[in-house]
């Protein structure tokens, strides 16, 4: 065989292996369309947002790290053994790296991420920036978990589960009378102020939005610069629904109370005159509720249409 022969014969080989990953190798494309790839099923996560690391749970997975995040919401650190990473956006590295992570799931909505994620790639540690806005973003995550952890059943459990009430639910909500046709404010009310929100940037806006109810705030968006007792007067919502932030509920109640509540104008709104104030479960609809998603579209959809 001449040397040009074997020259081409290796190059082809080349291309053979680069094509076809060794056997075991698992990878999963991340939400930037970056491949991840890992020699063998990850083992020792650290989720830098607590809700994913919540879902790596479900899909599987095992988790030695989070933030703190994780603490208020329903899941990632009553796992044992979960170490708490601090703040989301400043997490503690220093700890990180002792833990000895073989994947480090991050977060492509937040904006501390990639800086952080370019430190782990510098030092060899696998990482993926991920999304999830809403119970559709649950199931693509979900489903990207459990290729890792080849824990597909998981999935498919949670296609019964979630996938398909909700779309049953959302397919009933356009079904009925009124749907896509009345009005909605969101409100958040933190310790020191309320505040109104659009569909796109919460769990209940999106809820909201898929069970056909027309946030005010998304036509109107000086409502989130500068909500005022006027603005509420003149758009006169069908629903005003409220979720609580932080630590402090009875705080952020105080300041829903000084801040609107004590107004007079108040009680003359359709939507309180008529029953239709609502404060929202936070674990349903501020934190991602995951494995309960259904749970809080059955919930919206008894109050809406139920007969």
């Amino acid at each position: 065989m001449n040397a040009r022969l074997r020259a081409v014969i290796c190059l082809m080989l080349m291309g053979l292996l680069l094509a076809h990953p060794a056997e075991g190798t698992v990878s999963v494309t991340d939400a930037l369309g970056r491949e991840v790839a890992f020699e063998a099923a990850p083992e020792r996560a650290v989720a830098l947002l607590g809700s994913y690391g919540e879902v790596w749970i479900e899909a599987g997975g095992t988790l030695v790290g989070t933030t703190e995040d994780a603490v208020d919401s329903p899941g990632a650190l009553a796992q044992g053994g979960v170490a708490n990473l601090g703040s989301h956006s400043e997490p503690n590295l220093e700890l990180l790296f002792s833990l000895e992570p073989d994947f480090v799931i991050l977060s492509a909505d937040t904006a501390a991420h990639p800086a952080i994620g370019e430190t782990l790639e510098a030092a060899g540690i696998p990482c993926g920036y991920f999304s999830m806005l809403d119970w559709r973003g649950y199931m693509d995550l979900l489903r990207t978990f459990t290729s890792l952890t080849g824990r597909k059943d998981l999935y498919s459990e949670k296609v019964d589960s979630v996938q398909r009430p909700i779309e049953e639910m959302i397919a009933a909500a356009q079904a009925s009378e009124g749907y896509g046709e009345r009005t909605a404010l969101l409100l958040r009310a933190y310790a020191s102020s309320v505040r109104a929100k659009d569909s796109e940037s919460t769990v209940a806006g999106y809820i909201l939005d898929d069970m056909g109810l027309v946030n005010i705030a998304d036509s109107d968006s000086s409502m989130l610069e500068n909500l005022t007792m006027e603005a509420i007067l003149a758009a006169d919502p069908d629903y005003i629904f409220v979720v609580t932030m932080g630590a402090d509920v009875e705080a952020a109640e105080r300041a829903l109370e000084q801040t609107l509540l004590s107004n007079p104008a108040w009680s003359t709104l359709t939507a309180v005159r008529e029953g239709r104030y609502v404060v929202l479960d936070r674990d349903l609809f501020h934190y991602r509720p995951n494995g309960r998603w259904a749970e809080a579209y059955a919930f919206m959809l008894e109050l809406l249409y139920a007969r």
